[in-house]
């Protein structure tokens, strides 16, 4: 068996020796509740019209909200990695009600905040600016302002938050917890399997047809058979939500995602709008496909098939320098950060039962370090799962330098060093491919990324507006969901997908999240964001590496279209912006049509 240096098991005692029962975990957790109390008082005490001085009180407020903002993260982080090796471990299930609790607490304390922002006189608010002091937070201390300005009463701000975490989030929960529940009956090699909806869903890939035949008409009777339980659920989540935005004057549903992603409306329908009138490369790729496969039109059972099986198993060594090698081709720091999350035991990769099927990435913020959590398989797929985790680590790593209250950014932004990464590698591998067929199956697992963003997620993007202008009127039925998911999926697609899921509404999570609604456009954005940052990238070499650095350091203290501008030089309310990144795209189209029609 061949001996690897890199060790697949991750060491979390360096954090916290001991894990969920140590000593020097409870003594974390008793500094932050003690830092947690302080704050409760200094923010309850503080009235900014009563401070001698004002500007120097709220940087010091601001200082202590960070603060306890990393010793939060710190301590989520931690148990949330207890939970992904053993998620029957007790004592971390505990911990995690707990710190939902403080977590709780510190939102609440940082409302108030908010209020004190929001009362402020526009006169002695441009004052207040204009000495200096809080330049560093001027882009979040506007935003709270406007925030605070959009609240309601302390007794209505407290009523409302007792009714979202006893009510409106556990519609969320419950969503959760239905889906755990569910399983599907799919035969494989002739034996009967009784799978999870997640075990369930991941045969779309399966190599076999009548598989993924199988397992997808198994899923879709077991969604016709719960369709108005679900429908009820969805109905409840958009009801309570347009209730709170009616109560403060919010008329439009995209208001709220689109200030949390710090984006201008103006730049996402510019990004649609350059999406759609580009789809026509990415239908030719779908229809393509569908003639590899035999098929006069690609059926949506068949979208994840791989037209061949990779003869490539990649150990984990050799997955590892491959990363290393590749990624340190933009810079020493980003070659060093790599090697040494390998080195210093950052990763847990080890094939083994009882662990989470989810990979994530956790920021410790105040030992500067992260952790990445997966299943390491063998598969070019773990591969670039390993390498998307990786940067989002040194996303972390980029924030070292960067006070705890700016340390947070939008989620528009948090696939930037991840898709990048992925980009580095997925053209790598191609490059490096020892046969045309080899080849020609990593361009397809790279083009279905570029179909997920550009046509599956633009049709999530339209169901969700139809669905909340029609829920303005009233409860909405599930026979009409499917109705609105069809017509979606048929306007996402261009009508290049045969069979697309009308019950896609039920079985789509970000649908049931209950933080903000439009869990979708985000993504999109960030993966032609990363393109554009790597077309960039590719001309600019190693010197590349400083401005990337600037970049991510920059990515919680200021708005996308501002980010963009100051380190790409970009107005990304333009659509000649994301064509760099559709043109990219488009030339993976022409090289996989090219191929397939030299060996099929």
């Amino acid at each position: 068996m061949e001996e690897t240096k890199y060790q697949e098991v991750w060491n979390l005692d360096s954090l916290f020796q001991g894990g969920s029962n140590s000593r020097s975990f409870q003594a974390h957790l008793e500094m932050l509740r003690i830092r947690l109390a302080k704050l409760e008082n200094d923010l309850g005490n503080f009235t900014p019209s009563q401070a001698e001085d004002t500007s120097g009180r709220i940087v010091e407020l601001l200082n202590q909200i960070g603060k306890v903002r990393e010793y939060l993260s710190q301590a989520t982080s931690f148990v949330t990695c207890i939970l992904a090796q053993d998620s029957k471990e007790q004592t971390a299930s505990s911990l995690q009600s707990e710190l939902e609790s403080i977590s709780a607490r510190f939102e609440s304390a940082t409302l108030s905040m908010k209020n004190n922002l929001a009362a402020i006189e526009e006169e002695s608010w441009q004052e207040f600016l204009d000495k200096g002091r809080v330049s560093n937070y001027e882009f979040i201390l506007k935003e709270w302002r406007r925030n605070g300005k959009a609240r309601l009463s302390k007794k209505e701000e407290s009523l409302l938050t007792n009714l979202t975490a006893d009510w409106y989030h556990s519609w969320g929960g419950f969503y959760k917890a239905l889906i755990n529940d569910l399983t599907v009956q799919v035969s494989i090699d002739g034996e009967p399997n009784e799978l999870s909806i997640g075990q369930a869903i991941n045969l779309r890939s399966h190599p076999d047809e009548e598989v993924r035949k199988e397992a997808h008409e198994a899923l879709e009777q077991t969604w016709a058979e719960k369709e108005n339980l679900f429908a009820r659920i969805l109905n409840h989540i958009a009801g309570f939500r347009l209730q709170v935005y009616k109560k403060r004057g919010i008329e439009d549903v995209l208001e709220e995602p689109l200030r949390e992603n710090q984006i201008q409306q103006e730049t996402l329908h510019t990004m649609w709008r350059a999406v759609t009138n580009n789809k026509q490369p990415f239908t030719a790729y779908l229809n393509e496909k569908a003639r590899i496969l035999g098929k006069r039109k690609l059926e949506d059972s068949d979208f994840w098939a791989p037209i061949s099986e990779s003869k490539n198993k990649v150990s984990y060594q050799e997955a590892v320098d491959f990363i290393i090698k590749h990624l340190g081709r933009f810079g020493p720091e980003l070659e060093n950060f790599v090697r040494g999350a390998f080195e210093k035991g950052w990763i847990e990769a080890e094939n083994r039962p009882n662990k989470s099927i989810v990979a994530f990435c956790a920021g410790f913020p105040l030992t500067e370090e992260s952790r990445i959590f997966m299943t390491y398989g063998g598969t070019f797929k773990d591969v670039l799962t390993l390498t998307h985790e990786l940067g989002h680590a040194f996303h972390n790593h980029a924030m070292k330098q960067v006070d705890g209250m700016n340390k947070q950014y939008p989620m528009s932004l948090a696939e930037t060093a991840s898709t990048f990464a992925e980009m580095v590698i997925f053209d790598a591998a191609i490059k490096a491919a020892d046969s045309k067929e080899e080849k020609l199956f990593l361009l397809d697992e790279k083009l279905k990324r570029s179909v997920m963003n550009f046509m599956n997620i633009h049709s999530r993007f339209l169901f969700e507006g139809k669905f909340y202008q029609e829920r303005k009127k009233g409860t909405i039925s599930a026979g009409r969901l499917n109705e609105l998911m069809e017509e979606a999926l048929d306007k996402g697609y261009q009508g290049s997908l045969e069979g697309g899921s009308a019950h896609s509404w039920i079985w789509t999570p970000h649908f049931y999240i209950t933080n903000s609604p439009f869990y979708n456009f985000p993504y999109t954005f960030g993966y032609l964001f990363s393109l554009g940052l790597y077309a960039n990238a590719k001309e600019g070499g190693k010197s590349f590496e400083q401005a990337y650095l600037a970049l991510l350091r920059d990515s919680g203290r200021m708005s996308t279209e501002q980010l963009a501008a100051k380190h790409l030089g970009e107005d990304i309310t333009s659509e000649t912006f994301w064509e760099k990144g559709l043109e990219m795209c488009r030339k993976d189209v022409e090289e996989f049509c090219h191929l397939s029609a030299m060996l099929f």
